[in-house]
């Protein structure tokens, strides 16, 4: 798959790294930085493309110093298991950063970050990772591995997506 470049590493904190699954991944696109950062601020629109979302919901938003922060509801559904859950989502526009920090639901800990590196005006890099842990060891147990698979296809997704609003193109 062009483009792909996977590292799987862990991303979060060094008291939670042993046990806390996490991904990341980086991939080259054919798209800008600036497109793709606002395909992935675009949350309202994660129902139509993004594995597992079936709903999300901006409970707020606010902009301080030109960053804006929305919090929202998203949820998930896999087969019979629904579960919703809010995070803070911080836009930052200026760094080409978005972070999106966990505040309820079903996890005793989500984090997961996005940047975007220009390398030209049609093309950039694209880092993405997550680190997340139930607060169920049941559902542990029957999302994880629905979980690892999906966040997989998240970069690809996004990517996907890029293309149908943007236009394909092709990576060098």
């Amino acid at each position: 798959m062009p483009g792909f470049v996977p590292r799987a590493q862990p991303v979060a904190a060094p008291e939670r790294a042993c046990r806390m699954p996490s991904y990341k991944t980086t991939r080259r696109v054919g798209h800008s930085a600036s497109d793709m950062f606002d395909l992935v601020a675009d949350i309202e629109s994660y129902p139509r493309f993004v594995p597992l979302c079936e709903r999300l919901v901006i409970r707020g938003r606010s902009t301080v110093d030109g960053t804006e922060t929305l919090v929202a509801d998203m949820t998930i559904s896999f087969k019979l298991i629904r579960e919703t859950f809010t995070s803070r989502v911080t836009l930052d526009r200026d760094a080409l950063k978005i972070f999106v920090t966990y505040l309820d639901g079903p996890f005793r800990h989500l984090d997961n970050q996005w940047s975007f590196e220009p390398l030209s005006a049609t093309e950039s890099i694209v880092d993405f990772s997550i680190a997340y842990e139930f607060r169920s060891r049941a559902l542990s147990a029957v999302m994880g591995a629905v979980f690892d698979r999906a966040f997989r296809k998240f970069a690809e997704a996004f990517e996907d997506r890029a293309d149908e609003i943007f236009g394909k193109t092709s990576v060098a």
